[in-house]
């Protein structure tokens, strides 16, 4: 017997009963205490002045008289029209008066505030247990996967560009089941379950369902966190019901996104062995070693945390194969603007190519968020197609954030901006190997900025030089010896370089072994693989006090001596620098073209 249908049977019979035992009480009442009489002789008690209490309604009088043998009793009677009752009382003629049938009215006068009462009360218990992960009493134990089937999908492989190795390791699970014998025919059998590891907004969600959308089987999609209950043991018997489901509906795809929410390591930072994370993990692993691929059931998830897994679900046998989707190089990039600019109408200058190489680590969510950036600047200016210079705007927005040119500086702060800036531009000019400079602005953005100096990556790099690193110091402190070699004194508009050069010069000397003073030996934990979070946990130092000097010591020779090189280069080119930055503060916004010095000489610095 269905034990959910028993429960609600159980609260009906409670309901009924309590309603009639309410009407009964009411009835029982009412007749012992109140008795009907008819108009008539409601006149022959006024008659004898029996009546001593009246309580006159609308449709009815109530009062209290004096019965025969002295005892007070209750009585109601309608009300009939009074010039009728005198009529009938000269004749002699005994009348009573017919009351109204309101037994509905009364009924429903009671039924109604009851029913709102349970209704809400329902209503704020389900709104409740649903906030709080009970599920309501129906759906403990159920799983919430929603169920995608080819059509609905509508995502295959086309959709999904610049990804070109993980395509071709997903179109085996395609090929799978589609055609199962085939492709088991030398006792090949297909992973149990395929990781989609890589950064937030490089795809994986929309390559597993291009692999749902290419097979053509129903896609079950769950999120981690949708397992992990209030309950101990519902998040399992969710994990159950999931895979009850799609041996059901085999062959399918079972995905679950967000799988660092349900596969976290066990045993950190737990304080027993009965939590609800770790059951749920448990049944997880055991429905991994249950059930046979060849039921044509494949498990996918995506995590952009890989490095907190539980080391039992990464085993071969349960997650047999990791695809990373990482961000695209220059040539993905380039395919995936092909795909988000046909949804867009392009103006003649559009290059996709050139795109690609103004967005050095952009994802593939970042590069539909421009599209739609410069379809949006197109439209407010009422253009007719999107050009080269919308995408160039909702760069500049995307990264530095919108203009704010009702942020009126001082002359004097405006000078030392355009100086700043300039000096930016001029050291990354002046280095060989740097990012040619793209445009200087000293326009305030949103996110804080007085100006900005944006350059443009020609390629991808995968490997940097000691010497390129020191170079980039010597870029970014460039702003603020600009600022003291044109006015003898230093502002606060350097503080965010000067927090990327210590964070640049510590890696230098603690994760990448360049400096001779400390060694090669790593002093500090590489950050997370693909989000890259800072450590908020206090770790134990494990080297000495001598040490740590000596990597304080080789953290500011490096910034001193990057600082020194900053100055050199711009007392070199003074005159371009005060040219550049008289040209800035009239333009507020200058490119290469219009100011030559940026196009760069490839000085040799010591």
């Amino acid at each position: 017997m269905d034990l959910h249908k028993t429960h609600q049977w159980n609260i009906g019979y409670f309901l009924v009963a309590f309603i009639a035992l309410l009407l009964f009480q009411s009835w029982w009442s009412t007749s012992q205490t109140t008795r009907a009489i008819g108009y008539s002789e409601f006149l022959e008690l006024l008659e004898r002045q029996a009546i001593t209490e009246l309580v006159i309604g609308e449709n009815e009088i109530q009062g209290r008289y004096t019965s025969p043998d002295g005892r007070f009793e209750r009585f109601v009677t309608q009300r009939v029209d009074p010039q009728l009752a005198e009529l009938l009382a000269r004749h002699n003629v005994s009348f009573r008066n017919r009351p109204s049938n309101t037994w509905l009215t009364n009924l429903i006068s009671w039924l109604l505030p009851l029913a709102l009462i349970i209704i809400f009360w329902l209503f704020m218990f389900r709104n409740i247990a649903n906030r709080q992960g009970m599920g309501g009493m129906v759906n403990i134990g159920k799983s919430k996967a929603k169920v995608y089937v080819e059509r609905d999908t509508g995502v295959t492989f086309d959709d999904v560009a610049g990804i070109d190795e993980a395509k071709a390791e997903l179109q085996e699970i395609v090929s799978f089941l589609k055609d199962q014998p085939t492709y088991s025919r030398l006792g090949a059998r297909i992973p149990k379950g395929i990781l989609l590891v890589g950064p937030p907004g490089t795809g994986k969600t929309l390559v597993a369902k291009a692999v749902a959308g290419e097979a053509g089987v129903p896609f079950f999609s769950i999120s981690g966190s949708e397992f992990v209950e209030m309950f101990v043991g519902v998040g399992a018997a969710r994990v159950r019901d999931l895979f009850t489901q799609a041996r059901q509906a085999a062959p399918c795809i079972i995905f679950i996104d967000e799988l660092d929410a349900l596969g976290k390591m066990r045993g950190v930072a737990t304080f027993g062995g009965n939590d609800e994370k770790e059951q749920t993990l448990n049944q997880l692993l055991a429905e991994l070693d249950g059930f046979d691929p060849r039921e044509g059931v494949v498990l996918l998830a995506a995590t952009n945390r890989p490095e907190v897994l539980d080391p039992a679900l990464m085993r071969a046998g349960r997650f047999d194969r990791q695809v990373v989707i990482d961000r695209p190089d220059r040539n993905g990039r380039a395919a995936i603007l092909r795909v988000h600019l046909k949804r867009i109408t392009l103006g003649a200058d559009i290059d996709a190519d050139a795109l690609a190489a103004l967005t050095t680590g952009f994802t593939g969510a970042d590069l539909a968020n421009l599209v739609n950036e410069a379809a949006i600047v197109a439209t407010r200016r009422s253009a007719q197609s999107v050009s080269m210079d919308d995408f160039t705007t909702a760069l500049e927005r995307l990264i530095a954030g919108s203009e704010r040119k009702g942020r009126l500086l001082q002359a004097h702060e405006r000078e030392v901006v355009a100086y700043h800036e300039m000096g930016h531009a001029l050291a990354a000019a002046t280095l060989p190997g740097m990012d040619p400079v793209h445009k200087v602005s000293i326009i305030p953005r949103s996110i804080g900025a007085l100006g900005y100096t944006m350059q443009r990556p020609t390629e991808d790099r995968f490997l940097i030089t000691a010497q390129e690193l020191k170079d980039r110091l010597v870029v970014l402190l460039a702003g603020r010896a600009a600022e003291e070699l044109v006015f003898d004194e230093i502002s606060t508009g350097a503080a965010d370089d000067l927090a990327k050069v210590t964070d640049i010069a510590r890696q230098i000397v603690t994760r990448f072994g360049m400096s001779p003073e400390v060694g090669q030996a790593v002093f500090e934990p590489q950050q997370s693989r693909f989000l890259g979070e800072q450590v908020l946990a206090v770790r134990e130092r494990d080297f000495s006090e001598r040490t740590a000097e000596k990597i304080d010591d080789a953290v500011r020779t490096l910034i001193d001596e990057a600082y020194e090189r900053a100055r050199q280069i711009l007392a070199t080119r003074r005159e371009e620098l005060t040219a550049g930055a008289e040209l800035l503060l009239h333009n507020e916004t200058i490119t290469p073209e219009e100011f030559p010095a940026l196009l760069g000489q490839g000085l040799k610095q010591g």
